[in-house]
């Protein structure tokens, strides 16, 4: 079984964290039933951008990254308060072990803010946040990252993208690369994405 950690800050951005959930979970109930998704946050109790609260299964200090195959983040709002959590050492050390291991790393949005911070990307190509006048991506570039203005950028084993619009796109990237692509085709295929 392949684990995924999805990795919760406060203020994040539901939709960009249930493209996850359910292409992981239609994965595992329908595709070929190797994925499992569990939620990690930085607190027992978080609060979405736009105000629900969400009870994480695990927290940080409660995770062992030996047992995940993957890391995956959806952005949020700095005035809900995303960035206290995500730019926190503990989350910071999460992604840094991800990479040190050479796990999959897949952010949308500005969760390639904190996946630069943590010094990961120095000298790697990402993309983060594209409208605003550029204003995420331009913050990419002091952590030593090689800003490409593009949906989804993937430099080895982390992925990253522009903005919302996108989540799918990198959810589904994610599970071809810890399945097949044909397998995550076919799962495409039955959620009504493609009619191949």
């Amino acid at each position: 079984m392949k684990k995924v950690l999805l990795l919760l800050a406060n203020g994040f951005e539901a939709v960009e964290a249930s493209v996850f959930t359910d292409v992981i979970g239609w994965n595992r109930l329908s595709g070929d039933g190797s994925t499992q998704l569990v939620t990690v946050g930085t607190r027992d109790k978080l609060e979405c951008t736009f105000n629900f609260t969400v009870i994480p299964e695990m927290t940080l200090d409660e995770v062992d990254v030996d047992d995940f195959d993957a890391l995956a983040i959806p952005g949020g709002f700095e005035e809900a308060g995303f960035y206290q959590d995500a730019y926190s050492e503990e989350f910071l050390d999460i992604i840094r072990k991800f990479d040190q291991n050479k796990k999959m790393i897949a952010s949308i949005c500005v969760a390639s803010l904190p996946v630069a911070k943590s010094g990961v990307l120095n000298g790697r190509k990402a993309t983060s946040y594209n409208l605003n006048e550029g204003i995420r991506q331009k913050q990419l570039a002091p952590y030593g990252v090689q800003v490409v203005n593009q949906p989804i950028v993937i430099d080895k084993n982390i992925i990253t993208s522009y903005n919302p619009s996108t989540a799918f796109d990198v959810a589904f990237k994610l599970l071809e690369q810890l399945t097949s692509e044909e397998n995550c085709k076919y799962v495409k295929k039955i959620m009504g994405f493609s009619k191949e």
